[in-house]
């Protein structure tokens, strides 16, 4: 009897430690897929520029994202005209 007992124990063990198991493949399938990454980065991206809170721009990061934009296309055509006059 207790062997029994200890197998139906074991039998129970196995079948929670499966059920574990497959609950953190499908999460771990779920956060890879592509569709889910690519979510989590707009909404990271969203989060930069838009409150949270009230759903206003953040002027200040879009500020600043504007000026290092500004100033790449600055120094690209500076560079061109130095390179034309070489």
């Amino acid at each position: 009897m207790a062997n029994a007992d200890r197998n139906s124990k074991l039998e129970r063990e196995i079948e929670e430690t499966r059920e574990q198991l497959a609950g953190t493949i499908d999460q771990l399938i779920y956060r890879a897929s592509p569709k889910t990454i690519a979510s989590r980065q707009a909404a990271a991206v969203k989060a930069l520029y838009v409150d949270p809170r009230t759903g206003e721009p953040n002027m200040a990061n879009i500020a600043k994202t504007a000026g290092g934009v500004l100033g790449v296309v600055v120094l690209f055509i500076t560079l061109r005209k130095l390179a034309s006059r070489s």
